[in-house]
């Protein structure tokens, strides 16, 4: 009898798919007992599907397997500036969406997302290199070619290869929450995401030369959250003027230096309310937030949610 709990993964490998884009989805949700996903990868039709660079995929399910995921990955494809997806991979996108399925773009399968008019008047990103065309051929999307993805709720869109692992990841902590995804990108041996801001996205990084200093700085201030962590003592660690951190810093990670600790430290509470038995007052004294009063604020201005909702949302068992 089939798991109620299993969320179902269906990989839609188009005509020129790429390689990595394919993998990334395939990989991060695999099938395994520590992983409540069920993989399929499918094609417009069973059979072999010609990929890009030199590649071809020998796919067991056609577009039948979009009627079975709740979660459907798109992968990048070659020239989907030139033309749309056939008819039918259109409408079982389409149909997908209508019955709950979220629909997940990595680089350029945002355009197959576009082409079915889910994107229209919603924020979308695709790899840079195609940002321009986007917009041009799908006026009606508000294309953001500064992050890493976008989460609009039951589409989501991010933009080159490296970039879907942080979207998959992203999936994780909202399906699972920080201790899965963490435990996902130890695997991966990726970075774990912390968002930067807006929970809607990831600033993409364009580290200067001094970045690898600050990202030196950024691991020592995740040792010390407990501590006091402000503006002059992370400028301190980093060996430049606050004034200067403080800029360096945005431009690295899109988020100010304080902005940045704030979420660092909502993020290792929700791993402590995940993991452990530690109460909300010693959790907020951990992270260096001080009292459950204010933890509780951070939270709900973060997430949404209380500790102690979050806490029985993602503690296993409950």
């Amino acid at each position: 009898m089939a798991d109620p709990r299993l969320r179902r993964v269906a990989v839609l490998v188009l005509e020129g798919a790429k390689p990595l884009d394919v993998g990334i989805p395939a990989q991060v949700f695999t099938t395994r007992p520590s992983m409540p996903y069920e993989v399929r990868v499918c094609g417009a039709a069973a059979g072999l599907v010609t990929g890009g660079d030199g590649l071809a995929y020998a796919v067991a399910s056609g577009l039948e397997a979009l009627e079975w995921a709740d979660l459907v990955f798109v992968p990048g494809y070659r020239h989907p500036d030139r033309e749309d997806p056939p008819r039918a991979v259109l409408d079982a996108l389409l149909a997908a969406s209508a019955r709950g399925a979220r629909l997940a773009a990595i680089s350029t399968g945002a355009f197959a997302l576009a082409a079915t008019g889910l994107l229209d008047g919603r924020r979308a990103t695709t790899h840079w290199h195609y940002t321009r065309a986007l917009a041009a051929r799908h006026p009606a999307i508000r294309v953001d070619e500064h992050v890493l993805f976008v989460d609009e709720g039951p589409v989501l869109t991010s933009a080159g290869a490296a970039s879907g692992i942080d979207l998959c990841l992203h999936v994780l902590r909202s399906d699972l929450g920080v201790a899965a995804s963490n435990h996902a990108a130890r695997r991966l041996v990726a970075a774990p995401y912390r968002s930067g801001g807006q929970a809607q996205y990831v600033p993409r990084s364009v580290p200067e030369p001094i970045g690898e200093r600050f990202a030196a700085t950024r691991e020592w201030a995740l040792r010390h959250l407990g501590e006091p962590l402000g503006l002059a003592a992370l400028a301190r660690h980093a060996a430049v003027s606050p004034r200067t951190f403080s800029r360096r810093f945005v431009e690295d990670t899109g988020s100010t230096p304080m902005e940045w600790v704030m979420r660092a430290r909502v993020d290792v509470a929700r791993e402590l309310l995940e993991r452990s038995a530690r109460s909300v007052e010693q959790i907020a004294a951990d992270v260096g937030l001080g009292t459950a009063t204010n933890l509780r604020l951070h939270f709900q201005r973060v997430l949404g949610t209380t500790p102690t909702e979050y806490r029985r949302t993602f503690t296993p068992g409950d």
